[in-house]
Protein backbone atom coordinates (compact mmCIF):
# COMPACT_ATOMS: atom_id res chain seq x y z
CA UNK A 1 0.00 0.00 0.00
CA UNK A 2 1.84 3.34 -1.13
CA UNK A 3 0.90 6.74 0.56
CA UNK A 4 -0.68 8.65 -1.64
CA UNK A 5 0.91 12.20 -0.17
CA UNK A 6 4.12 13.35 1.98
CA UNK A 7 1.47 13.98 4.72
CA UNK A 8 0.44 10.62 4.38
CA UNK A 9 3.91 9.26 4.02
CA UNK A 10 5.35 11.12 6.93
CA UNK A 11 2.70 9.12 9.14
CA UNK A 12 3.66 5.90 7.64
CA UNK A 13 7.37 6.50 8.57
CA UNK A 14 6.26 7.70 12.03
CA UNK A 15 4.10 4.42 11.94
CA UNK A 16 7.51 2.06 11.29
CA UNK A 17 9.50 3.82 13.65
CA UNK A 18 6.98 3.21 16.29
CA UNK A 19 7.05 -0.80 15.25
CA UNK A 20 10.99 -0.65 15.30
CA UNK A 21 10.83 0.18 18.94
CA UNK A 22 8.46 -2.22 19.98
CA UNK A 23 5.65 0.08 20.42
CA UNK A 24 2.34 -1.64 18.98
CA UNK A 25 0.69 1.29 17.40
CA UNK A 26 -2.89 -0.44 17.82
CA UNK A 27 -3.35 -0.73 21.68
CA UNK A 28 -6.29 -2.91 23.24
CA UNK A 29 -8.52 -2.66 26.01
CA UNK A 30 -7.77 0.80 27.85
CA UNK A 31 -9.65 1.24 31.37
CA UNK A 32 -11.40 4.67 31.63
CA UNK A 33 -12.12 6.48 35.00
CA UNK A 34 -13.43 9.66 34.06
CA UNK A 35 -14.54 11.41 30.86
CA UNK A 36 -13.62 14.92 29.52
CA UNK A 37 -17.18 15.92 30.56
CA UNK A 38 -17.15 14.03 34.36
CA UNK A 39 -13.43 16.66 34.66
CA UNK A 40 -14.90 19.21 33.45
CA UNK A 41 -18.67 18.92 35.47
CA UNK A 42 -16.55 18.09 38.59
CA UNK A 43 -13.77 20.54 39.09
CA UNK A 44 -12.46 21.77 41.43
CA UNK A 45 -13.28 18.43 43.77
CA UNK A 46 -11.02 16.16 41.01
CA UNK A 47 -8.47 18.98 41.55
CA UNK A 48 -5.13 16.82 42.07
CA UNK A 49 -6.78 13.87 41.81
CA UNK A 50 -5.12 11.16 39.21
CA UNK A 51 -7.55 10.31 36.35
CA UNK A 52 -7.54 7.99 33.34
CA UNK A 53 -8.71 8.97 30.04
CA UNK A 54 -8.82 8.00 26.50
CA UNK A 55 -9.76 9.87 23.52
CA UNK A 56 -8.17 11.58 19.94
CA UNK A 57 -5.65 14.02 19.77
CA UNK A 58 -7.20 17.11 18.32
CA UNK A 59 -4.43 19.61 18.97
CA UNK A 60 -0.46 19.92 19.70
CA UNK A 61 1.20 23.00 20.77
CA UNK A 62 4.82 22.71 21.52
CA UNK A 63 7.01 25.30 24.11
CA UNK A 64 10.15 24.10 24.94
CA UNK A 65 10.28 21.21 27.19
CA UNK A 66 6.39 21.09 27.34
CA UNK A 67 4.13 20.20 24.98
CA UNK A 68 0.20 21.21 25.35
CA UNK A 69 -2.52 19.14 23.63
CA UNK A 70 -6.49 18.96 23.42
CA UNK A 71 -7.55 15.27 23.63
CA UNK A 72 -11.09 14.96 22.75
CA UNK A 73 -13.86 11.97 23.46
CA UNK A 74 -17.43 11.38 23.21
CA UNK A 75 -18.48 13.97 25.31
CA UNK A 76 -16.07 16.53 24.72
CA UNK A 77 -12.31 18.11 24.43
CA UNK A 78 -9.61 19.28 27.45
CA UNK A 79 -5.91 19.93 27.58
CA UNK A 80 -3.23 17.66 28.14
CA UNK A 81 -0.11 19.11 29.96
CA UNK A 82 3.24 17.05 29.12
CA UNK A 83 6.10 17.69 30.60
CA UNK A 84 9.97 16.19 30.18
CA UNK A 85 10.84 16.20 33.69
CA UNK A 86 7.44 14.52 34.05
CA UNK A 87 7.59 12.28 31.10
CA UNK A 88 11.44 11.10 31.21
CA UNK A 89 12.24 9.38 27.58
CA UNK A 90 8.34 8.51 27.04
CA UNK A 91 8.27 12.22 26.07
CA UNK A 92 10.28 11.72 22.71
CA UNK A 93 7.61 9.54 21.74
CA UNK A 94 5.34 12.37 20.95
CA UNK A 95 7.39 13.38 18.04
CA UNK A 96 5.67 10.37 17.11
CA UNK A 97 2.53 11.50 17.08
CA UNK A 98 0.16 13.35 14.72
CA UNK A 99 -3.27 15.02 15.27
CA UNK A 100 -6.16 11.96 15.02
CA UNK A 101 -3.88 9.61 16.66
CA UNK A 102 -5.99 7.98 19.81
CA UNK A 103 -4.45 7.80 23.27
CA UNK A 104 -5.05 7.00 26.49
CA UNK A 105 -3.86 8.84 29.25
CA UNK A 106 -3.27 9.13 33.08
CA UNK A 107 -2.08 11.99 34.99
CA UNK A 108 -3.49 14.46 37.51
CA UNK A 109 -6.24 17.13 36.99
CA UNK A 110 -5.01 20.68 37.55
CA UNK A 111 -5.80 24.41 36.32
CA UNK A 112 -3.14 26.61 34.72
CA UNK A 113 -2.63 29.78 35.30
CA UNK A 114 -5.02 30.86 32.24
CA UNK A 115 -7.64 29.04 34.10
CA UNK A 116 -7.92 26.16 31.70
CA UNK A 117 -9.12 22.96 33.60
CA UNK A 118 -6.07 20.53 32.15
CA UNK A 119 -4.57 17.27 32.67
CA UNK A 120 -0.96 16.95 33.63
CA UNK A 121 0.04 13.50 32.15
CA UNK A 122 2.38 11.00 34.33
CA UNK A 123 2.05 8.43 30.91
CA UNK A 124 0.14 7.83 28.03
CA UNK A 125 -0.41 4.76 25.28
CA UNK A 126 -1.05 5.13 21.76
CA UNK A 127 -4.43 3.28 21.20
CA UNK A 128 -4.61 3.77 17.48
CA UNK A 129 -2.13 5.67 15.07
CA UNK A 130 -3.98 8.04 12.34
CA UNK A 131 -2.44 7.29 8.74
CA UNK A 132 -4.67 10.09 7.52
CA UNK A 133 -4.41 13.43 8.42
CA UNK A 134 -8.10 15.34 9.48
CA UNK A 135 -9.67 18.04 7.39
CA UNK A 136 -9.28 21.79 8.10
CA UNK A 137 -7.85 21.87 11.29
CA UNK A 138 -8.89 25.04 12.66
CA UNK A 139 -12.08 25.79 10.98
CA UNK A 140 -13.89 22.60 10.66
CA UNK A 141 -14.85 20.79 7.80
CA UNK A 142 -17.23 22.65 5.51
CA UNK A 143 -17.22 20.81 2.40
CA UNK A 144 -21.24 19.33 2.98
CA UNK A 145 -20.34 16.71 0.34
CA UNK A 146 -17.87 15.48 2.59
CA UNK A 147 -19.11 16.28 5.32
CA UNK A 148 -21.91 13.63 3.93
CA UNK A 149 -20.24 10.92 2.45
CA UNK A 150 -17.14 10.52 5.40
CA UNK A 151 -19.24 11.56 8.50
CA UNK A 152 -17.10 9.99 10.37
CA UNK A 153 -14.69 13.73 9.56
CA UNK A 154 -17.78 15.51 10.19
CA UNK A 155 -18.16 13.85 13.73
CA UNK A 156 -14.44 14.26 14.76
CA UNK A 157 -14.60 17.75 14.14
CA UNK A 158 -17.65 19.43 14.01
CA UNK A 159 -18.90 18.92 17.00
CA UNK A 160 -22.49 20.87 16.37
CA UNK A 161 -23.11 17.57 13.99
CA UNK A 162 -22.53 15.34 16.71
CA UNK A 163 -24.71 17.03 18.99
CA UNK A 164 -27.26 16.99 16.51
CA UNK A 165 -26.89 13.35 15.96
CA UNK A 166 -26.87 13.10 19.91
CA UNK A 167 -30.17 15.05 20.25
CA UNK A 168 -31.74 12.74 17.34
CA UNK A 169 -30.98 9.69 19.92
CA UNK A 170 -32.81 11.80 22.77
CA UNK A 171 -36.06 12.69 20.29
CA UNK A 172 -36.36 9.27 19.45
CA UNK A 173 -36.00 7.89 22.86
CA UNK A 174 -38.29 10.67 24.12
CA UNK A 175 -41.00 9.56 21.39
CA UNK A 176 -41.09 5.68 22.72
CA UNK A 177 -41.18 7.08 26.05
CA UNK A 178 -44.02 9.26 25.35
CA UNK A 179 -46.12 6.42 23.55
CA UNK A 180 -45.35 3.96 25.79
CA UNK A 181 -46.75 5.91 28.48
CA UNK A 182 -49.87 6.11 26.81
CA UNK A 183 -50.39 2.68 25.82
CA UNK A 184 -49.37 2.34 23.02
CA UNK A 185 -47.37 -1.32 21.95
CA UNK A 186 -43.80 -0.97 19.89
CA UNK A 187 -44.79 -3.27 17.01
CA UNK A 188 -42.47 -4.71 13.93
CA UNK A 189 -43.73 -4.91 10.26
CA UNK A 190 -42.11 -6.37 7.61
CA UNK A 191 -39.87 -3.70 5.04
CA UNK A 192 -40.11 -6.45 2.19
CA UNK A 193 -43.65 -6.71 1.33
CA UNK A 194 -45.67 -8.14 -1.98
CA UNK A 195 -47.62 -4.95 -2.10
CA UNK A 196 -46.35 -1.63 -1.41
CA UNK A 197 -48.98 0.15 0.19
CA UNK A 198 -50.11 3.13 2.84
CA UNK A 199 -48.89 6.31 0.78
CA UNK A 200 -48.44 7.56 -2.68
CA UNK A 201 -44.95 6.94 -3.89
CA UNK A 202 -42.75 4.85 -6.14
CA UNK A 203 -41.22 1.69 -4.12
CA UNK A 204 -37.83 0.37 -4.43
CA UNK A 205 -37.76 -3.31 -6.35
CA UNK A 206 -35.82 -6.30 -5.18
CA UNK A 207 -36.12 -9.98 -5.35
CA UNK A 208 -36.31 -13.04 -3.11
CA UNK A 209 -34.06 -15.44 -4.61
CA UNK A 210 -35.68 -18.86 -2.43
CA UNK A 211 -38.92 -17.60 -3.49
CA UNK A 212 -38.74 -16.97 -6.52
CA UNK A 213 -40.81 -13.99 -5.55
CA UNK A 214 -40.32 -10.03 -6.50
CA UNK A 215 -40.63 -7.91 -3.96
CA UNK A 216 -40.85 -3.89 -2.70
CA UNK A 217 -38.97 -2.48 -0.09
CA UNK A 218 -41.85 -0.43 2.10
CA UNK A 219 -42.93 2.84 1.78
CA UNK A 220 -45.28 3.00 4.35
CA UNK A 221 -45.62 0.63 7.60
CA UNK A 222 -49.43 1.44 7.60
CA UNK A 223 -51.38 -1.89 5.89
CA UNK A 224 -49.79 -4.38 8.24
CA UNK A 225 -50.40 -2.24 10.92
CA UNK A 226 -54.30 -1.99 10.29
CA UNK A 227 -53.99 -5.43 10.34
CA UNK A 228 -53.26 -5.69 13.71
CA UNK A 229 -56.18 -3.44 14.13
CA UNK A 230 -58.36 -6.05 12.93
CA UNK A 231 -56.51 -8.53 15.14
CA UNK A 232 -57.44 -6.98 18.64
CA UNK A 233 -53.85 -4.77 18.86
CA UNK A 234 -55.45 -1.43 20.07
CA UNK A 235 -52.98 1.09 20.25
CA UNK A 236 -49.74 0.19 18.08
CA UNK A 237 -46.94 1.99 16.81
CA UNK A 238 -43.59 1.65 14.69
CA UNK A 239 -40.30 3.52 14.38
CA UNK A 240 -38.44 2.29 11.31
CA UNK A 241 -37.18 3.07 7.85
CA UNK A 242 -39.42 3.56 4.83
CA UNK A 243 -38.06 3.29 1.41
CA UNK A 244 -39.10 6.03 -1.54
CA UNK A 245 -37.59 5.71 -4.99
CA UNK A 246 -38.21 9.45 -5.51
CA UNK A 247 -36.07 12.92 -6.02
CA UNK A 248 -34.04 14.02 -3.28
CA UNK A 249 -33.77 17.38 -1.67
CA UNK A 250 -33.32 19.14 1.21
CA UNK A 251 -36.65 17.48 2.53
CA UNK A 252 -36.33 14.05 0.93
CA UNK A 253 -33.88 11.08 1.40
CA UNK A 254 -34.65 7.99 -0.28
CA UNK A 255 -35.08 6.54 3.24
CA UNK A 256 -36.12 7.94 6.18
CA UNK A 257 -37.07 7.37 9.42
CA UNK A 258 -41.15 7.11 9.66
CA UNK A 259 -43.10 6.72 12.89
CA UNK A 260 -46.67 5.52 12.55
CA UNK A 261 -49.26 4.69 14.77
CA UNK A 262 -53.12 3.63 14.79
CA UNK A 263 -55.70 4.08 17.77
CA UNK A 264 -58.67 2.10 18.08
CA UNK A 265 -61.84 4.20 18.46
CA UNK A 266 -60.65 7.20 18.24
CA UNK A 267 -60.71 9.54 15.02
CA UNK A 268 -58.57 12.82 13.55
CA UNK A 269 -59.11 15.05 16.41
CA UNK A 270 -58.14 12.93 18.92
CA UNK A 271 -54.48 12.45 16.32
CA UNK A 272 -54.41 15.63 16.24
CA UNK A 273 -54.69 16.51 20.23
CA UNK A 274 -51.90 13.95 20.44
CA UNK A 275 -49.46 14.96 18.09
CA UNK A 276 -49.54 18.34 20.13
CA UNK A 277 -49.08 16.99 23.80
CA UNK A 278 -46.10 14.80 22.12
CA UNK A 279 -44.50 17.40 20.05
CA UNK A 280 -44.48 19.67 23.66
CA UNK A 281 -43.17 16.77 25.70
CA UNK A 282 -40.45 15.97 23.41
CA UNK A 283 -39.41 19.30 23.04
CA UNK A 284 -39.70 19.94 26.82
CA UNK A 285 -37.72 16.54 27.77
CA UNK A 286 -34.74 16.76 25.39
CA UNK A 287 -34.55 21.23 24.88
CA UNK A 288 -36.30 22.43 27.80
CA UNK A 289 -38.40 24.55 26.48
CA UNK A 290 -41.50 25.29 24.15
CA UNK A 291 -39.76 27.20 21.09
CA UNK A 292 -37.05 26.52 18.74
CA UNK A 293 -35.14 28.92 16.78
CA UNK A 294 -35.22 27.17 12.94
CA UNK A 295 -33.13 29.28 10.52
CA UNK A 296 -33.66 32.38 12.03
CA UNK A 297 -37.32 32.11 12.90
CA UNK A 298 -38.67 31.52 16.31
CA UNK A 299 -41.14 28.68 16.38
CA UNK A 300 -43.64 28.25 19.12
CA UNK A 301 -44.45 24.61 19.79
CA UNK A 302 -46.58 24.83 22.44
CA UNK A 303 -50.15 23.96 21.89
CA UNK A 304 -52.78 24.58 20.86
CA UNK A 305 -51.93 25.03 17.18
CA UNK A 306 -53.86 26.65 14.78
CA UNK A 307 -56.92 24.56 12.61
CA UNK A 308 -57.82 25.18 9.06
CA UNK A 309 -59.08 23.21 6.46
CA UNK A 310 -57.64 23.23 3.48
CA UNK A 311 -60.27 25.24 1.48
CA UNK A 312 -60.51 27.55 4.14
CA UNK A 313 -56.43 27.84 4.14
CA UNK A 314 -56.68 28.48 -0.16
CA UNK A 315 -59.37 31.27 0.58
CA UNK A 316 -57.39 32.94 3.37
CA UNK A 317 -54.19 32.87 1.24
CA UNK A 318 -55.16 33.14 -2.55
CA UNK A 319 -58.94 34.71 -2.14
CA UNK A 320 -59.81 31.78 -4.08
CA UNK A 321 -63.20 29.73 -2.87
CA UNK A 322 -62.87 26.21 -4.28
CA UNK A 323 -65.57 24.87 -2.08
CA UNK A 324 -68.29 27.13 -4.46
CA UNK A 325 -65.43 25.83 -7.31
CA UNK A 326 -66.22 22.32 -7.56
CA UNK A 327 -66.77 21.36 -11.32
CA UNK A 328 -63.29 20.28 -12.53
CA UNK A 329 -63.07 22.13 -15.81
CA UNK A 330 -63.86 25.74 -13.42
CA UNK A 331 -61.67 24.34 -11.36
CA UNK A 332 -58.84 23.95 -13.42
CA UNK A 333 -59.41 27.57 -15.06
CA UNK A 334 -59.57 29.20 -11.75
CA UNK A 335 -55.81 27.51 -10.77
CA UNK A 336 -54.87 28.72 -14.09
CA UNK A 337 -55.74 31.90 -13.20
CA UNK A 338 -53.66 31.63 -10.34
CA UNK A 339 -51.07 30.70 -12.33
CA UNK A 340 -51.00 27.04 -10.94
CA UNK A 341 -50.25 24.46 -13.61
CA UNK A 342 -52.25 21.21 -13.48
CA UNK A 343 -52.92 18.29 -15.44
CA UNK A 344 -55.60 18.02 -18.33
CA UNK A 345 -57.20 14.79 -16.83
CA UNK A 346 -57.04 15.94 -13.11
CA UNK A 347 -60.40 15.78 -11.14
CA UNK A 348 -61.46 18.70 -8.56
CA UNK A 349 -59.78 17.06 -5.35
CA UNK A 350 -56.72 16.54 -7.14
CA UNK A 351 -56.45 20.27 -8.30
CA UNK A 352 -57.52 21.71 -4.99
CA UNK A 353 -54.52 20.30 -3.25
CA UNK A 354 -51.90 21.22 -6.19
CA UNK A 355 -53.20 25.00 -5.31
CA UNK A 356 -52.77 24.61 -1.82
CA UNK A 357 -49.21 22.84 -2.02
CA UNK A 358 -47.96 25.30 -4.50
CA UNK A 359 -49.27 28.56 -3.07
CA UNK A 360 -50.55 27.72 0.83
CA UNK A 361 -47.45 25.45 2.08
CA UNK A 362 -45.30 28.64 2.06
CA UNK A 363 -47.01 30.65 4.47
CA UNK A 364 -47.19 27.84 6.94
CA UNK A 365 -44.56 28.70 9.49
CA UNK A 366 -46.10 28.29 12.78
CA UNK A 367 -47.45 24.69 13.97
CA UNK A 368 -50.78 24.91 11.57
CA UNK A 369 -53.13 21.91 11.02
CA UNK A 370 -54.58 21.45 7.46
CA UNK A 371 -58.01 19.43 7.33
CA UNK A 372 -60.14 17.71 5.63
CA UNK A 373 -58.17 16.92 2.44
CA UNK A 374 -59.96 15.58 -0.98
CA UNK A 375 -60.88 12.12 -1.60
CA UNK A 376 -58.86 12.41 -4.60
CA UNK A 377 -55.35 12.39 -2.49
CA UNK A 378 -56.45 10.20 0.16
CA UNK A 379 -57.43 7.17 -0.83
CA UNK A 380 -56.71 5.14 3.04
CA UNK A 381 -59.06 7.78 4.83
CA UNK A 382 -62.92 7.89 5.96
CA UNK A 383 -65.01 10.13 3.70
CA UNK A 384 -67.09 13.52 5.82
CA UNK A 385 -70.24 12.80 6.22
CA UNK A 386 -71.12 16.35 5.72
CA UNK A 387 -69.28 16.78 2.42
CA UNK A 388 -68.08 13.27 0.42
CA UNK A 389 -65.83 15.00 -1.78
CA UNK A 390 -63.74 15.37 1.55
CA UNK A 391 -62.18 13.26 4.08
CA UNK A 392 -60.98 13.47 7.84
CA UNK A 393 -57.51 13.79 7.29
CA UNK A 394 -54.96 16.19 8.18
CA UNK A 395 -51.70 16.99 7.55
CA UNK A 396 -49.56 19.19 10.29
CA UNK A 397 -46.96 21.73 9.15
CA UNK A 398 -43.71 23.56 10.66
CA UNK A 399 -41.77 25.30 8.51
CA UNK A 400 -43.42 25.37 6.02
CA UNK A 401 -43.36 21.63 5.68
CA UNK A 402 -45.31 18.96 6.20
CA UNK A 403 -43.93 16.72 9.45
CA UNK A 404 -46.62 14.69 10.56
CA UNK A 405 -50.13 12.93 8.14
CA UNK A 406 -53.67 11.59 9.84
CA UNK A 407 -56.57 10.23 9.34
CA UNK A 408 -59.77 9.32 10.73
CA UNK A 409 -59.40 5.56 9.09
CA UNK A 410 -61.37 4.17 6.14
CA UNK A 411 -62.62 1.10 7.68
CA UNK A 412 -65.49 0.51 4.49
CA UNK A 413 -64.00 -2.39 2.92
CA UNK A 414 -66.64 -1.88 -0.02
CA UNK A 415 -65.67 1.95 -0.08
CA UNK A 416 -61.88 0.70 0.55
CA UNK A 417 -62.38 -1.38 -2.40
CA UNK A 418 -63.55 1.20 -4.69
CA UNK A 419 -60.74 3.91 -3.93
CA UNK A 420 -58.25 1.09 -4.60
CA UNK A 421 -60.23 0.40 -7.90
CA UNK A 422 -59.59 4.64 -8.66
CA UNK A 423 -56.20 4.25 -7.61
CA UNK A 424 -55.38 1.12 -10.51
CA UNK A 425 -56.86 2.85 -13.03
CA UNK A 426 -54.43 5.68 -12.46
CA UNK A 427 -51.38 3.21 -12.08
CA UNK A 428 -52.84 2.35 -16.43
CA UNK A 429 -52.74 5.50 -17.40
CA UNK A 430 -48.88 6.39 -15.51
CA UNK A 431 -48.93 7.05 -12.09
CA UNK A 432 -46.43 5.13 -10.67
CA UNK A 433 -46.72 6.53 -7.11
CA UNK A 434 -50.51 5.28 -7.21
CA UNK A 435 -51.81 2.64 -5.01
CA UNK A 436 -51.99 -1.03 -5.97
CA UNK A 437 -54.80 -3.42 -5.40
CA UNK A 438 -54.46 -5.18 -2.40
CA UNK A 439 -56.46 -8.21 -1.85
CA UNK A 440 -55.32 -9.63 1.33
CA UNK A 441 -55.60 -6.58 2.77
CA UNK A 442 -59.01 -6.03 1.87
CA UNK A 443 -59.98 -9.59 3.10
CA UNK A 444 -58.37 -7.95 6.11
CA UNK A 445 -61.10 -5.27 6.65
CA UNK A 446 -63.90 -7.75 5.69
CA UNK A 447 -63.14 -9.40 9.12
CA UNK A 448 -64.08 -5.93 11.07
CA UNK A 449 -61.56 -2.98 11.20
CA UNK A 450 -62.85 -1.27 14.79
CA UNK A 451 -63.15 2.54 13.92
CA UNK A 452 -59.48 4.17 14.36
CA UNK A 453 -57.66 7.39 14.06
CA UNK A 454 -53.99 6.66 12.70
CA UNK A 455 -50.88 9.04 12.20
CA UNK A 456 -47.24 9.37 10.21
CA UNK A 457 -44.60 11.47 11.15
CA UNK A 458 -41.42 11.87 9.39
CA UNK A 459 -38.95 11.57 11.95
CA UNK A 460 -36.35 13.07 10.17
CA UNK A 461 -38.55 16.86 9.41
CA UNK A 462 -39.29 16.36 12.73
CA UNK A 463 -35.71 16.65 14.52
CA UNK A 464 -34.77 19.30 11.18
CA UNK A 465 -36.76 22.18 13.09
CA UNK A 466 -35.73 20.59 16.44
CA UNK A 467 -31.77 20.95 16.03
CA UNK A 468 -32.14 23.24 13.39
CA UNK A 469 -30.69 21.73 10.86
CA UNK A 470 -31.33 23.36 6.80
CA UNK A 471 -31.46 19.94 5.21
CA UNK A 472 -32.28 16.21 5.86
CA UNK A 473 -29.14 14.89 5.36
CA UNK A 474 -27.98 17.17 8.33
CA UNK A 475 -30.18 14.76 10.52
CA UNK A 476 -29.33 11.33 8.54
CA UNK A 477 -26.16 9.19 9.66
CA UNK A 478 -25.33 8.08 6.04
CA UNK A 479 -27.84 9.82 3.53
CA UNK A 480 -27.66 8.36 0.04
CA UNK A 481 -25.35 9.62 -2.47
CA UNK A 482 -23.98 8.36 -6.01
CA UNK A 483 -20.63 6.91 -5.25
CA UNK A 484 -17.84 8.78 -6.11
CA UNK A 485 -14.09 7.89 -6.85
CA UNK A 486 -11.62 8.85 -4.25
Amino acid sequence: MEPENELIAARWQKLQELYRRGIDPYGGRFERTHTTADIHGNYPALEGERVSLAGRLMALREHGKATFADLQDGEGKIQLYFRVDKLGEQYELLKLLDLGDILGVVGKVFRTRRGEVSIEVESFVLLCKSLRPLPEKWHGLKDTDLRYRQRYLDLIVNPESRLRFILRAKILRAVRQFLDSKGFLEVETPSMQVIPGGAAARPFVTYHNALDLQLYLRIAPELHLKRLLVGGLEKVYEMGRVFRNEGISTKHNPEFTMLELYQAYADYTDMMALLEEMVDFIIREVLGRPTVVYQGTEINLAPPWPRLTMLEAIKKYTGADFGLIRDPQEAKRAAADLGVEIGEDWEWGKVVNEVFEVLVEPHLVQPTFILDYPVAVSPLAKRKKEDPELTYRFEAFIACREIANAFSELNDPVDQRRRFEAQVAARTRGNEEAHMMDEDFLRALEHGMPPAGGMGIGIDRLVMILTDAPSIRDVILFPTMRPRGD
